[in-house]
């Protein structure tokens, strides 16, 4: 051993109690773990669901005027499909054919529920030499949605017979066909329920036998059953000229009584129990009555059996249309029509999605309502399909029954 080792002092050693430190850390570091555990397992999810790196790689947000449709992009599972593609959907509600005649600065697509809105849109756009850009992704046929004790009174004078389908309950149909002609006639006629035997069925109602819609002046499917209407009242045949729209609009204002409801607040108005007497048969669209019974049956087991549907024997088949406004929008036009997670679950919401040539098929939703313990509706070839007037004409019929304002010019917008 080297001298200068061994002059080395030798180490001192000394033994202390358990550090109240120490065990204050310990204490501090189980906090701390238990702290940890729920952003952890946040942290995991995000990453197993694929969204932790979206604020890295930019969530854009896009701004739309949306109508009926706004639902489709209030669910949270069409949220979290989209934040995968790294977009956010913030939306301004109105009825169709507000969002047509209104401006679209900030704005980076429009979604009206039907047509005529979105060829306005697309009409004034070309005009103004602006951005537009179509994309279609699903349908929903008009349908009158009311209540069984209706629904059988009409059935016990004729009017309405059931349309059953796959796993239908021969007692309590929820779907019917309705004679469209004779319905417009007991309506024009003023007949009341009461005039026809709604006693019959443990109900009393005075009021006059129509069909409610939302504001004609507003709302999408407010329009299309002006047009279904005259269609019926025209010998199934539309008006071609401004003399022939003026005399049918004429001929069915007095139908068209409208209480000038929000259409976003139209089905809800039905859902409640209060709905049987405020307005016992409302215009809706058939997604909306789909989607009513899949939560209704995921929250009871069963249908709602109470509420059900009538088909109009002349039909009128709803294709909204998103139309991006922007580059930006454009990205979220394509995903609506392309993009298999949105299709389904498009789906899932009742919606009738477009097949790969780009025509609506019902099969998939029937077979999707089945599974989910829902009758689906019997196909049928023996409506009459509806025509629409061209746009002029249509817009012409619209202001003369709402006595609406005149459109509100659309100002110059920059893409």
């Amino acid at each position: 051993m080297s001298a200068e080792r061994s002059n080395a002092e030798e180490p001192r050693l000394s033994i202390r109690g358990p550090s109240r430190r120490l065990a204050l850390r310990g204490r501090t570091l189980r906090s701390l773990v238990t702290a940890l555990a729920f952003p952890v397992a946040g942290l995991l999810a995000l990453t197993a669901g694929g969204h932790l790196l979206l604020p890295f790689d930019g969530v854009i947000t896009l701004e739309g005027k949306i109508a009926s449709k706004s639902e489709f992009f209030e669910d949270e599972k069409v949220q979290r499909i989209l934040m995968k593609h790294g977009i956010r959907v913030h939306i301004t509600r109105m009825g169709s054919r507000d969002i047509a005649t209104t401006g679209f600065d900030g704005y980076d697509f429009a979604f009206p529920s039907g047509q005529p809105a979105a060829d306005m849109i697309k009409n004034d756009r070309k005009s103004k030499d602006a951005y537009a850009k179509g994309h279609s992704a699903f349908v929903s046929p008009i349908v009158l949605a009311t209540y069984r004790e209706y629904a059988e009174t009409l059935r016990d004078n004729g009017l309405a017979r059931p349309r059953q389908g796959v796993g239908a309950d021969e007692n309590s149909p929820l779907y019917y066909t309705l004679n469209m002609k004779r319905f417009i006639e007991l309506s024009a006629g003023g007949k009341k329920w009461s005039d026809i035997g709604i006693e019959k069925h443990r109900t009393t109602n005075g009021n006059r036998i129509l069909a409610q819609t939302s504001n004609i002046c507003e709302a999408n499917h407010a329009g299309t059953y002006l047009g279904l209407v005259a269609f019926v009242e025209n010998r199934n045949t539309v008006p071609t000229d401004n003399a022939a729209a003026d005399r049918v609009a004429r001929m069915i204002k007095p139908t068209l009584v409208s209480q000038g409801l929000p259409s976003e607040e139209m089905f809800k108005t039905y859902e409640v129990p209060e709905g049987k007497g405020l307005a016992p048969i409302v215009v809706v669209y058939e997604h909306q009555y789909f989607a009513y019974q899949i939560r209704h049956r995921q929250r009871t087991g069963k249908p709602d059996s109470q509420r059900v549907l009538l088909y109009p024997s002349t039909q009128f088949l709803t294709e909204p249309e998103y139309i991006a406004l922007t580059p930006k929008g454009d990205r979220l036009g394509e995903l609506l029509a392309s993009d298999e997670q949105l299709q389904r679950r498009a789906m899932e919401l009742g919606f009738r999605v477009l097949d790969t040539s780009g025509k609506a098929t019902s099969t998939e939703l029937y077979r999707f309502l089945e599974d989910q313990g829902i009758p689906a509706p019997a196909s049928t070839a023996e409506d009459t399909k509806a025509t629409l007037p061209s746009l002029p004409l249509l817009e012409r019929m619209i202001t003369s029954v709402g006595d609406c304002p005149p459109p509100k010019q659309t100002p110059e917008t920059s893409s």
